[in-house]
């Protein structure tokens, strides 16, 4: 199968571009950096939000299925740089949409929890088309404005996808900027000494990357069009349990670590079940928190040279 990953250099569709190539399928990548790909070649260098370099991507190759990962991530990353972020997310998901209704190509969109927002039960699948839910900020409302983007081409023009939403995935491979995940950050910071904040009330799942990316790759082998996937971990969390671990295995003490009760505007917990994708898609939980969050730590260490 010809498969094209957007956003394949990124902490998720890098791992993800690595298991479809292992299961023998032709797996190219779309990016914005200048890149060599695989032997200098199976690499496009493209913007998803500008049509016209990813209709040339198209022109080139007939895939017969497209992972579209390519995204500006984060919530505070999406008020600080919203015109990059409306236009890479709502404007780049449209594009690739666009271009499925004439290629006819099936597609994967990654969505987030993020699109939960405000919803303080368990967070189902459907429970966004059957409730009303308040996202609480840019990221989640462009999330959500490509799921409806997604709904509307299927019915008006028979497209075939399916829309993963990711809870916290994390793992080696996720190099730290202030915009990126909790687990990130935080080893980040206790490897170099750096300051940081647990909010106590709030609660997560976590997936490892490993776990979330094969989950991702049997999405190919069992496509069925219209579904909607949570993709997460079977451990429900607080934030301080994760930095107290992240401390623990770093050696290190809270002494630099500020706590606050909770993050305004933001989603305190959420629970949620991953029970379709266990089914349909043969998502499991292989690598538990403290494993990878010890993996992740390893990582760290060598990429940044710290904490040896």
């Amino acid at each position: 199968m010809k498969i094209l990953v957007t956003g394949g250099l990124g902490a998720v569709g890098s791992p993800l571009v690595a298991q479809l190539r292992g299961r023998g399928h032709e797996v190219w990548v779309l990016d914005r950096p200048h890149h060599h790909g695989l032997n200098g070649h199976y690499y496009f260098r493209a913007d998803v939000g500008e049509f016209r370099q990813v209709e040339n991507v198209m022109e080139q190759v007939k895939f017969d299925f497209v992972y579209h990962a390519a995204a500006e991530f984060g919530r505070i990353n999406g008020e600080d740089f919203y015109e990059t972020l409306w236009r890479s997310n709502a404007v780049g998901t449209k594009n690739m949409i666009r271009l499925q209704e004439r290629h006819r190509y099936r597609m994967v969109v990654f969505s987030s929890s993020e699109i939960y927002g405000d919803w303080d039960d368990l967070m189902l699948e459907d429970t966004p088309n059957e409730h009303p839910i308040k996202q609480m900020n840019d990221y989640a409302i462009s999330k959500w404005v490509n799921e409806l983007q997604v709904y509307n081409s299927a019915a008006v023009n028979g497209t075939e996808t399916v829309i993963v939403r990711l809870f916290n995935t994390y793992g080696p491979g996720e190099p730290y900027s202030d915009y990126r995940s909790v687990i990130c950050k935080f080893i980040y910071s206790a490897l170099h000494d750096l300051p940081y904040t647990v909010y106590l009330n709030h609660h997560r799942t976590s997936s490892y990357i490993d776990d979330t990316s094969r989950t991702l790759a049997n999405i190919s082998e069992k496509f069925r069009a219209g579904r909607v996937y949570n993709i997460a971990g079977g451990t429900y969390h607080d934030i301080k349990s994760i930095s107290d671990t992240i401390l623990r295995l770093c050696g290190k003490t809270d002494k630099l670590v500020k706590y606050v009760d909770y993050e305004v505007h933001n989603t305190r917990d959420k629970r949620t079940s991953a029970a379709r994708a266990i089914e349909e898609i043969d998502h499991r939980e292989t690598v538990g928190l403290e494993e990878g969050i010890a993996r992740t730590i390893d990582w760290q260490k060598q990429y940044y040279g710290a904490g040896r």
